[in-house]
């Protein structure tokens, strides 16, 4: 098991929040997606270490940025 957190910029409300977990819960290994909107803080738990670019690429996808 591996978490990795991210800053996600961009999201101001719950359906925000949906298309992120949404998406990055497409990515293979993927259990788990915690997402703080306040703090833009995403939690992604997953059976073994991701690559940040899958994870860049699905926020991406969202319609959000990952904070470098």
């Amino acid at each position: 098991m591996a978490t990795s957190t991210y800053t996600v910029t961009g999201m101001t409300c719950g359906h925000c929040v949906a298309s992120v977990q949404k998406e990055i819960g497409k990515i293979d290994g993927v259990t788990g997606v915690d997402v703080d909107l306040a703090s833009g803080r995403v939690q992604v738990e997953s059976a073994a270490p991701l690559t940040p670019a899958d994870i860049v690429a699905a926020v991406d996808e969202a319609g959000y940025q990952v904070a470098s």
